[in-house]
């Protein structure tokens, strides 16, 4: 009954001018030659889909290879400030080939950072810290400190 009833109002529309002729022959002939629909040859539509997929497979190379260079950033910064490991980093870069390497610029930035903190940690770094230190205001703290430990101990000790 459904069949029926679907045919007749399919039927109605077409006369109707609402169908066509080319929805008839869709239905009849199967499906089209894609390259035909797309207007080129078989053998430019070939060549057009291949192209399409290495122009993919490169992105995708592209893709991996930057989440792979981002995850070593991750690996070198956990590694740097002693936090724990990722196991989905260490997967992206093996999924890269584990030819993968911090981009220039931020290995620039990494061994600067490194070279100053090496600084730092050495004794001229300390040297140059107490350089940047205001004496003077050291020099008044602690004397205002060995004057209130004095005032202190006086007013504790009777003998004094």
């Amino acid at each position: 009954m459904a069949f029926f009833m679907k045919t007749m109002i399919s039927n109605q529309v077409k006369n109707f001018g609402f169908g066509g002729r080319s929805e008839e022959k869709k239905e009849e002939g199967g499906t089209s030659d894609p390259a035909a629909a797309q207007g080129m040859t078989r053998e430019e539509y070939e060549e057009y889909q291949k192209q399409v997929i290495e122009e993919k497979m490169e992105r995708d190379a592209a893709f991996t290879q930057k989440k792979a260079e981002r995850a070593c950033l991750r690996v070198h910064l956990r590694e740097k400030y002693r936090l724990p490991k990722s196991e989905m980093d260490e997967n992206q870069i093996q999924m890269a080939g584990d030819d993968v390497d911090l981009p220039e610029d931020l290995r620039k930035m990494v061994d600067e950072d490194q070279e100053e903190e090496e600084d730092k940690d050495s004794i001229l770094g300390h040297l140059q810290n107490l350089q940047n230190v205001d004496l003077d205001t050291i020099k008044e703290k602690a004397q205002a400190t060995f004057t209130e430990m004095k005032q202190t101990a006086e007013q504790k000790c009777s003998v004094m």
